[in-house]
């Protein structure tokens, strides 16, 4: 891999119910597909060996994100990991996630099912940074750090141990200089979809 860093691997968070949205959310439509696909497009566009998406509350995420990959031709690269304690919230999604990467997996790209604009060149200038000795990175936009995060290896077990309906920001925070901050001018790393329009 041109980055340095080998392993890399990429998960998709996509186990909650959208209750604010009136559920459904992430198999409704968007553009020309679904919101799900927007999602697993910059993940597919990502350095990582394979796109790991968390369900739980949606079934009919599996079959969307199937779809979608054998659409583009991405299958062998989709795996489905399948998060039992969803509703607790967000750390049983990415429990769920780390837990089931590959066991030489060296960096994982954190993507959010609902985030629908993440710019497609971004996780690899994540990568760029994680491979410069960083233990983590994300993509900042003004002063805010957006998403996706790429969190090297030695956080895992951190990840792992999160509970609650949050997600790693303290962690993050906690990180101090060991974060890489990757400025970016494309205010996608900020925008996701919570409610129905109109």
């Amino acid at each position: 891999m041109a980055t340095g860093v080998e392993a890399l691997d990429a998960v998709v968070l996509a186990a909650g119910a959208g209750k604010r949205f009136g559920g459904g959310k992430l198999t409704s439509p968007w553009g020309e597909g679904l919101l799900l696909d927007a999602a697993l497009a910059a993940a597919f566009a990502s350095p990582a060996r394979t796109v790991n998406v968390v369900w739980g509350a949606d079934g009919r995420v599996l079959e969307a994100a199937s779809r979608f990959a054998s659409r583009t031709g991405q299958a062998p690269r989709l795996r489905m990991i399948h998060a039992r304690g969803h509703a607790e919230g967000m750390a049983a999604s990415m429990r769920a996630g780390v837990e089931g990467l590959p066991r030489d997996c060296a960096g994982a790209f954190i993507f959010l099912g609902d985030m629908p604009k993440v710019p497609h060149d971004l996780p690899a200038k994540l990568a760029a940074a994680l491979a410069g000795g960083a233990w983590a990175a994300a993509p900042v936009h003004g002063d805010r750090r957006g998403h996706p995060v790429l969190f090297g290896s030695k956080l895992f077990a951190v990840l792992k141990a999160q509970t609650g309906d949050r997600g790693a920001g303290k962690l993050l925070d906690a990180l101090g200089p060991d974060l890489a901050l990757v400025p970016v001018d494309d205010p996608g790393v900020l925008f996701d979809v919570d409610e129905k329009a109109g």
